[in-house]
């Protein structure tokens, strides 16, 4: 991105092979099923029982979970021809940026705030530098916001991945937001006069966890009629709820959502200037207004006339940055882990966590015609374990707000690569073991949690535990 642009730019040089692949849905699209399960590499043999009743039990139980998953593991994605691996990191602090680097744009030098600051735009260690940049009141922080960087909330174990922090939101007994505002309760103010505070008239309380970012360039540059067929090859009572948003960047255009505990966003730039306003209340030219506190006006706190980024340097900054960031790479693969891969599949857990998608050729066009995939990030295979979809499993608080989303209970899927770096589970951050997180699936994924509980023993539990926290 150039600075002073508002509209990225990045793979701007693929413009002489444009593909309009991405508004309209086609036949062709349509008709494509889910991509192969290639990282189910073996199917291991289940262990004999003593019981004989047992064993018929576990037989039928995962006969219907072969019975629900088979369509997803015997079709392949029509884009995925010819398609190469995407490169992940081993998210290991103690690596170079390279591992984290995707080859978009420049590797870069390193920065030295003191001796050569960074530059939105100009390379990958620029862009990181300002990812990573503190932001202070003089900048435009607050006047309420969580945190003052990026990077508090994407640092573990590198940055760009997840953090210990959950954010809070709060709504009325029917799921709407306090007049005026958000659902979102920013934890801190500038002034203790601006600090948010709930009152009983909004019983509903949810803490929304951290996200990675890791690979989130692969998933932007997925189409929309990939998401769309694989969500319609899921069988119906599993099947989730895509949401239609909008492109901040290119008003007027929508797209398939992706990004967000609601899958509200579905561009890496509209994400940016999201969580710049949400997150650390700095204003840019897409979302020029600073939030209200809990209904009152911010204005007599706010001494940074707005918008804060007027010309997106920073929003861009971030956008490039994840752009270029590899997907989160897996642990050591041991014979339990491919036991267990086969195991995820069996009992139901792939219906919704999707292994594989390919992305968009490279120089479609995609975000409205903001964006072009560069090289870099098309026609690669990735592995999120997400279908980026919305499904009611019973752990919401059913706080809404969210247009277009017709069950205030239902939450987008988490994508599941980059797990094995996180200590605590759920969109709520509330379980502490995979067991646990299984156990608290409902609803929609009740079957999946039932074929977990009745129909493996519990070596083949823990061989499915092993193989999720591999990822």
């Amino acid at each position: 991105m150039l600075c002073g642009s508002s509209v990225p730019i990045v793979g701007q040089r693929d413009r002489a092979t444009q593909v309009f692949g991405d508004p309209g849905l086609s036949k062709r699209s349509l008709l494509a099923g889910k991509p192969q399960l290639s990282w189910s590499t073996s199917r291991s043999k289940p262990e004999k029982e003593n019981s004989l009743m047992k064993t018929l039990k576990i037989s039928a139980l995962l006969l219907f979970a072969a019975a629900l998953v088979l369509p997803f593991a015997l079709t392949s994605s029509v884009e995925g021809q010819g398609a190469t691996e995407a490169l992940t990191t081993q998210m290991d602090a103690r690596l170079d940026d390279s591992d984290l680097f995707n080859g978009l744009g420049t590797l870069g030098a390193a920065v030295n705030e003191c001796t050569n600051p960074a530059v939105a735009g100009r390379s990958f260690r620029d862009n990181k530098a300002i990812f990573e940049e503190v932001e202070h009141v003089g900048d435009g922080l607050g006047p309420i916001y969580n945190d003052v960087a990026c990077s508090n909330c994407h640092q573990a174990p590198v940055t760009g991945h997840i953090s210990q922090i959950n954010e809070f939101r709060v709504a009325d007994a029917n799921g709407n937001p306090p007049p005026g505002t958000q659902t979102l309760v920013q934890d801190r103010a500038i002034d203790p006069d601006a600090q948010e505070h709930i009152n009983t008239g909004f019983p509903l309380h949810e803490f929304r966890s951290t996200r990675t970012v890791l690979g989130d360039g692969f998933v932007e540059a997925i189409n929309s009629n990939t998401l769309v067929a694989n969500v319609n090859n899921e069988p119906f009572a599993q099947r989730g709820q895509l949401r239609t948003v909008a492109v901040l960047e290119a008003p007027g255009n929508n797209r398939t959502g992706r990004f967000g505990h609601k899958s509200q966003h579905a561009s890496l730039f509209s994400f940016s200037a999201d969580a710049y306003l949400n997150e650390m209340g700095i204003t840019s030219s897409l979302l020029p207004t600073e939030n209200n506190i809990f209904g009152a006006s911010s204005a007599a706190f706010d001494t940074v006339a707005d918008p804060e980024d007027a010309g997106n340097e920073d929003v861009g900054a971030f956008t490039d940055f994840m752009r270029s960031l590899r997907a989160p790479g897996r642990g050591p693969i041991t014979a339990d882990v491919t036991a267990g891969s086969s195991l995820f599949d069996a009992v139901g857990c792939a219906v919704c966590h999707t292994r594989n998608f390919t992305t968009s050729a490279t120089g479609t066009i995609i975000n409205g015609g903001a964006f072009t995939v560069p090289a870099a990030l098309g026609n690669k295979i990735i592995h999120p374990f997400s279908d980026f979809a919305l499904h009611n499993i019973g752990t919401s608080a059913g706080i809404g707000g969210e247009a277009g989303v017709n069950d205030r209970f239902a939450t987008t899927t988490i994508a599941l690569w980059g797990v094995r770096a996180k200590v605590r589970f759920m969109m709520q951050g509330n379980t502490m073991t995979i067991f646990d997180t299984i156990q608290v699936h409902g609803g929609q994924a009740a079957t999946a949690r039932d074929n977990f509980n009745l129909g493996l023993n519990s070596t083949q539990k823990n061989q499915l535990i092993a193989f999720v926290l591999s990822l």
